[in-house]
């Protein structure tokens, strides 16, 4: 009984609310670096609360962020059958991921779902048509690794089945109760993807893969998602964001190849407000990702960035950081 209290407790400690409303979806930090850490790349899980099953948000790292997420706890949750022949990670893998979402093809976003392919199970890859084009070509193609897809070159092993994702219209997750919307981004002039996901109530939750402002990218990519979302912000639905700051304000335009900054994340969210109002965002949860690690003997970008966001938030917002095994509820 002892034990029991305790990851009962372990679990209370791992999992945040950050909503006073009824919870309608559960994310869990797979990977929350951008750039070169092994092990702890850009990968987010999902699902909704009227149901058990997730979808991958991109897959950076896919086996060791599941190793980290059960070790702190935020699968407790989740019994392991007692028929089953995998372990608690093997289980999560082949039977609760249903699929995944893949923003853009860089390798610090797929990484995991490629190495992790041999041992999974039969899913989709929903992506934009260029996303899933660019899996087939570079990686799936019997050179940089076996062809696990239903499509691309060689012999076909049929474990993924690619599903090309219609801009701005709503497509079904299978075996999930979400569907998904997918809205074309731009990334140092590439295509990367934000997806907004809704449940059977109508709470819509957005994920932006890696953008740069469009002010930088001379796009209006991001003014199109923001008008997306902004009735859903009017409605109280928009239950929370994941998207990405990359640099620190003292990195110059020039250098940030399609990603953000503190203040040009700032800039691109007083969009969004201006849409419904001065206020709109008050209390918006927007979870920051994909910071890049650093080498330098520095100070910690994650720190800087934290503290830049915090003194400039004229917004209202309520900035999250997560650490790898993070589970979050909105």
């Amino acid at each position: 009984m002892f034990k029991n209290k305790l990851a009962v407790l372990f679990t209370c400690l791992s999992v945040f609310s950050f909503s006073a409303q009824s919870i309608s979806f559960e994310t869990v930090t797979l990977g929350s670096k951008g750039g070169i850490q092994d092990g702890n790349l850009t990968a987010f899980l999902i699902k909704s609360e009227q149901d058990s099953n997730f979808v991958m948000l991109d897959a950076g790292s896919v086996v060791n962020g599941l190793i980290v997420s059960d070790q702190k706890g935020a699968f407790n949750n989740i019994a392991l059958p007692d028929n089953s022949p995998y372990t608690k990670v093997g289980y999560l893998l082949n039977d609760k991921i249903k699929g995944y979402l893949i923003s853009h093809a860089h390798l610090d976003h797929v990484a995991g779902l490629i190495i992790s392919s041999p041992d999974d199970s039969k899913k989709p890859i929903y992506g934009l048509e260029g996303t899933n084009k660019d899996l087939m070509k570079n990686y799936f193609n019997w050179s940089a690794w076996p062809n696990f897809g239903n499509k691309g070159d060689g012999f076909k092993l049929n474990k993924y089945n690619y599903v090309d994702l219609v801009p701005t219209t709503w497509s079904t997750l299978s075996n999930t109760t979400m569907t998904v919307m997918a809205l074309p981004l731009s990334h140092s002039g590439g295509e990367s993807t934000a997806f907004i996901l809704k449940d059977q109530k109508g709470d819509v939750f957005a994920y932006f893969g890696d953008t740069g402002p469009d002010d930088v990218e001379k796009s209006s990519a991001l003014k199109t998602a923001w008008s997306t979302l902004a009735p859903f912000v009017k409605e109280g639905k928009l239950k929370g964001i994941i998207i990405e700051v990359s640099f620190t304000n003292e990195t110059p335009d020039k250098s940030l190849f399609g990603h953000l900054t503190p203040n040009w994340l700032l800039k691109e969210l007083t969009v969004l407000e201006s849409m419904n109002g001065k206020g709109s965002l008050t209390d918006l949860n927007v979870v920051i990702s994909h910071i890049k690690y650093s080498l330098k003997n520095s100070e910690d970008p994650k720190v800087i960035i934290r503290k830049q966001l915090a003194d400039a938030n004229q917004l209202g917002v309520k900035f999250i950081f997560p650490e790898q095994g993070d589970s979050l509820q909105f």
